[in-house]
């Protein structure tokens, strides 16, 4: 097969050649996109109108919340525009930004969890300190950290992937997978990549082995607090960022650590999805199905006056801006 160095575009996964099947992922996928954009939005306009929620978890939960309207704006509306046109190409630039804002979100989501973790462990196991620790100033320098070291993962791993010289154009995935298309390489280069991403599983490990060590103290600080009802509200703020961090790895997992060899195109697809479009469809759910404050703050923004709403924002943005 004669080398395609740089095609001029790639040819994705379809999920079926039955029109009326186009037409209903096209429904399908619409119905998951506009819920986990709204349950996102819903998070950002809750922190943002409420002042009782400008405090540093919530802050970062915003962050969390920005990354996913991003990693689920990434890969669903292209999708959704091959099936309902009946294509399935993609150009070279949007094959290239795809996998760049892939990378970039991911990293940026594992970054802001391990605050968060963080964030938690300070406001339990030292509440004295948890003023002087996570102040202004601190909460905006973790979250820019988080938001540049994913950046640089992302143009890192993305530069890795198409450095390769591609045998073909033709991507076994629904989106632009860097695993995929590492698969398409016709030359050696595809090692650097394969190298820059068993590099990142260890710094996606050691951020996985920090957050696990920092529950393991906060668990014991809880089992110090004398009565059932403070362990159970320190317990209850941080049981949602410990589903949303188990969710993002098992997800991973099932994606990437099992046998390629003998998976299937529906099977990769399966997976992906799981790995790509669940997360940010359910971790505003899992924040705000037992939170009485963020609830709270939703009623109060749907009762008030579009002046009340707009001066909330204004303040949340001129305190962590």
């Amino acid at each position: 097969m004669s080398n395609l160095t740089s095609p001029s575009e790639f040819l994705l996964l379809e999920f079926s050649d039955i029109r009326e099947l186009q037409i209903l992922h096209f429904f399908v996928f619409l119905a998951v996109y506009l819920t986990a954009v709204t349950g996102n939005l819903l998070i950002i306009i809750a922190v943002a109108h409420d002042h009782h929620l400008h405090t540093p978890m919530y802050f970062f939960l915003v962050n969390l919340a920005l990354m996913d309207l991003g990693l689920v704006s990434v890969t669903v509306p292209k999708s959704m525009a091959n099936s309902l046109l009946n294509a399935t190409s993609i150009s070279y630039p949007a094959c290239v930004a795809q996998v760049l804002f892939l990378f970039f979100l991911d990293g940026s989501d594992v970054a802001i969890l391990t605050v968060m973790a963080h964030d938690r462990y300070v406001a339990i196991c030292k509440p004295l300190h948890y003023e002087t620790m996570m102040h202004r100033g601190a909460c905006i320098q973790m979250a820019a950290s988080a938001w540049i070291a994913g950046m640089l993962y992302g143009i890192l791993n993305c530069g890795g992937t198409f450095a390769i010289t591609f045998c073909s154009n033709v991507i076994d995935q629904f989106f632009c997978e860097a695993p995929q298309i590492i698969k398409l390489s016709c030359s050696d280069m595809y090692l650097v990549e394969v190298g820059l991403i068993i590099f990142s599983a260890f710094l996606v490990l050691g951020c996985f082995v920090f957050i696990i060590i920092s529950y393991m103290q906060i668990f014991t600080a809880v089992l110090r607090i004398p009565s059932i009802h403070g362990q159970k509200k320190a317990l209850s703020t941080c049981l949602p960022h410990l589903t949303v961090v188990s969710l993002l790895v098992l997800s991973g997992l099932f994606t990437y650590v099992r046998p390629q060899s003998h998976s299937s195109s529906s099977q990769n697809v399966l997976f992906s999805i799981i790995y790509a479009v669940v997360p940010p469809l359910l971790n505003p759910f899992i924040y705000s199905m037992r939170n009485k404050e963020i609830k709270s703050a939703l009623l109060k923004f749907f009762d008030l006056g579009s002046f009340s709403k707009i001066m909330a924002s204004q303040a949340f943005l001129q305190k962590w801006g």
